[in-house]
């Protein structure tokens, strides 16, 4: 008997750190081994697009969204509670004591929208407070401080000393250089 997908609910499934990927190629092999694709349907790391600016140079790297987590799609009874906890690399269900809690659909939609942005963020190498070198025009060799960051954009509010006052300057990420 062929149990629908209407009945499963998405579960948070805690792993170790760093394992995610590890632990939903385990997963998804113990469900085609042990035949419980009819209750156990999805598995997703949630990951998406970032740009990393490192040293001046731009480098596109999937991040995990929620490190530590993946999301398990299933119709949870003992059987498919054993097959996902029994995995390599799990550590447990998110829930209150032994009971896993489902999340929501529209918490689920949410995640997956998330995740689904089409333009990928840009990870700064600097934070707020940091001073830093501007390697273009107009403002060349300025020393500044991190005011604000704008991983969306690539940009970077940078105060600097112009004329003896402090002013903000909108810098390109890729255009900044840590001061050690």
């Amino acid at each position: 008997m062929v149990e629908s997908t209407n009945s499963a609910k998405w579960y948070v499934v805690h792993v170790q750190s760093g394992y995610e990927l590890k632990a939903k190629t385990a997963l998804e092999q113990r469900i085609k081994s042990l035949g419980m694709e009819n209750k156990i349907f999805k598995v997703v790391v949630p990951m998406r697009d970032a740009v990393v600016v490192k040293q001046g140079k731009k480098r596109s790297i999937k991040e995990k969204v929620y490190p530590g987590y993946i999301l398990v799609k299933m119709i949870l009874d003992d059987q498919s509670w054993l097959v996902v906890r029994g995995t390599e690399g799990v550590t447990g269900f998110v829930g209150a004591g032994s009971n896993p809690t489902p999340i929501s659909d529209k918490e689920m939609e949410a995640i997956l929208k998330h995740i689904q942005e089409d333009k990928p963020k840009y990870k700064a190498k600097i934070t707020v407070g940091e001073a830093v070198k501007i390697k273009e025009e107009p403002f060349m060799d300025f020393l500044g401080t991190v005011q604000q960051i704008d991983e969306d954009k690539g940009k970077a509010k940078v105060l600097v000393s112009i004329f003896g006052r402090e002013t903000p300057v909108e810098v390109d990420l890729l255009k900044l250089e840590k001061i050690n």
